[in-house]
C-alpha cells in the first residue's frame, strides 16, 4: 500500500491534530511546567554527584582488597594473616555499604525524574498527578537520606579500621 505525499502529508496532519488535541500547546502553561520541574533537577544535580564520589570510594575499598588478599597469599605468618582477615572482612562490610548507597541513590534519582515527569504531564494535560508526584518525591528524599546514612556509616567504618599501631610504640 503506497501512499501518495498528499496523502501522506493528509496522515500526518490529522495525527498532529490529535496530538494537539491531546496536549494543550498553551506557552504559559508550558512555562509553568518547566519551572515546576527545575527545581527537583537540584536534587538530582546532588545525586549525581553523591554516587560519583561514594563510586570513588567503592574502588578504592576494592583495589585495597585485592592488595590485601595478594599479601595474605604470599604470607606464612598466623599474625598478619588474621590482621589480613580482619581488614578483608571490613572492607566487604564498607563495600557492602557503599554497594547499598548506590543502590538508594539510584532509586533517588529514578523517583526524581519520575516525579519531574509527573509535574510537568499533571501541568501540561488533563492528568492528576499531583499526588503522585508528592509520592515519588518523597519517596526520593527518603532514599537520599538513607543513602546518607549508608555513607556516614561507610565512613565511620573506614575510620575505625584506621591501625595506629606505630603511634602507640613510640
Amino acid at each position: 500500500m503506497c501512499l501518495s505525499v498528499a496523502a501522506r502529508a493528509q496522515w500526518f496532519e490529522t495525527k498532529f491534530l490529535i496530538l494537539a488535541m491531546a496536549l494543550p500547546l498553551d506557552p504559559e502553561t508550558i512555562t509553568h511546567g518547566i519551572q515546576l520541574a527545575v527545581a527537583p533537577v537540584f536534587l538530582l544535580t546532588a545525586v549525581s554527584g553523591m554516587i560519583g564520589a561514594v563510586a570513588g570510594r567503592l574502588a578504592r575499598i576494592i583495589d585495597r582488597a585485592r592488595v590485601v588478599e595478594d599479601r595474605a597469599r604470599d604470607s606464612a605468618d598466623a599474625d598478619f594473616l588474621a590482621r589480613a582477615a580482619t581488614e578483608l572482612g571490613e572492607l566487604r562490610l564498607r563495600g557492602q555499604l557503599a554497594n547499598s548507597c548506590i543502590a538508594l541513590l539510584t532509586s533517588c534519582a529514578f523517583l526524581i525524574g519520575l516525579t519531574i515527569i509527573l509535574l510537568f504531564l499533571g501541568e501540561t494535560t488533563a492528568f492528576q498527578s499531583a499526588r503522585w508526584a508528592v509520592g515519588g518525591f518523597l519517596s526520593g528524599v527518603v532514599c537520599f537520606l538513607l543513602a546518607l546514612l549508608c555513607f556516614l556509616a561507610e565512613t565511620v567504618v573506614a575510620t575505625r579500621l584506621l591501625n595506629f599501631h606505630l603511634l602507640r610504640r613510640h
